[in-house]
C-alpha cells in the first residue's frame, strides 16, 4: 500500500513529437485534456475523422498509462485520472506505435504537472476491542496518529472502537497499544480508502 498522486483540475494537452536523424523521423502529435477522476485510469477516444489513424489509438493509451507510474510530485504512481484523446496529425512515413505511444506519454506527464497534483496517503480502517477502563487511553492514541473516530459498541463488556488511520501512522502500532492496555486490547486492520495529505 504506497502513497499516490492525483491532480486537482482539468488540464488540456497539445504535444508534437518530431525527430529528424538522417533516415526515417519520428512524427506523432496528439491534443486533448487531462481530468479528475473517481476511477484509478479512464481512456477516452474522441478522435474522428482520422486525424489519428485507428491502428495507433492503442498505442495512445499504453502511452497515457505509462505517464502515470511517477507522478511529479514525489514521484508515485499517479491515480484517479481520465484522459480524453481529442485529437492529433501523423505523418504517411515517420509515424509509428512508438511514436504515438511516446507522444502521449510525454503530454500526459506534462499535463499532469500543470493540473495542481498532489499526494494522496492510504487510510486503514482500524478496530480496536478493549476493556472499558482503557477506552480514554486508546481513543487519545488514535487520535494522536491522525485518526477518526467512526464510533463504538460493546461487545461481551469490552468497548470495539472504530477508527480510520493513516497506515503510516500505524507502523509499530500494536507494541503501543500492549503498554497502553497492559496486553489486554487486540485490532484488526484493512484498508479503507485513499484521501489527500493533510
Amino acid at each position: 500500500m504506497r502513497t499516490r498522486e492525483a491532480i486537482a483540475q482539468a488540464v488540456e494537452f497539445d504535444y508534437r513529437l518530431k525527430k529528424q536523424s538522417g533516415g526515417a523521423g519520428e512524427f506523432a502529435h496528439v491534443t486533448g485534456h487531462i481530468e479528475p477522476c473517481d476511477r484509478p485510469f479512464v481512456f477516452e477516444n474522441r478522435v474522428v475523422g482520422g486525424a489519428i489513424p485507428k491502428a495507433f489509438i492503442p498505442a495512445c493509451e499504453k502511452g497515457c498509462e505509462d505517464a502515470l507510474t511517477t507522478g511529479p510530485v514525489e514521484g508515485y504512481p499517479v491515480m484517479g485520472i481520465k484522459v480524453i484523446l481529442e485529437g492529433g496529425s501523423y505523418h504517411a512515413v515517420d509515424s509509428s506505435e512508438y511514436a504515438f505511444r511516446t507522444a502521449a506519454q510525454l503530454a500526459v506527464k506534462q499535463a499532469i504537472s500543470q493540473a495542481k497534483p498532489y499526494l494522496l496517503e492510504p487510510i486503514m480502517r482500524v478496530e480496536v476491542e478493549t476493556p472499558q477502563e482503557f477506552v480514554g487511553r486508546v481513543q487519545g492514541d488514535l487520535s494522536a496518529r491522525r485518526g477518526l473516530l467512526l464510533g463504538s459498541q460493546t461487545q461481551f463488556g469490552d468497548l470495539i472502537i472504530q477508527a480510520e488511520v493513516p497506515l503510516v501512522q500505524m507502523f509499530g502500532y500494536s507494541n503501543s497499544l500492549r503498554s497502553l492496555t497492559s496486553g489486554m486490547a487486540t485490532f484488526t486492520m484493512e484498508f479503507a480508502c485513499y484521501r489527500p495529505v493533510q
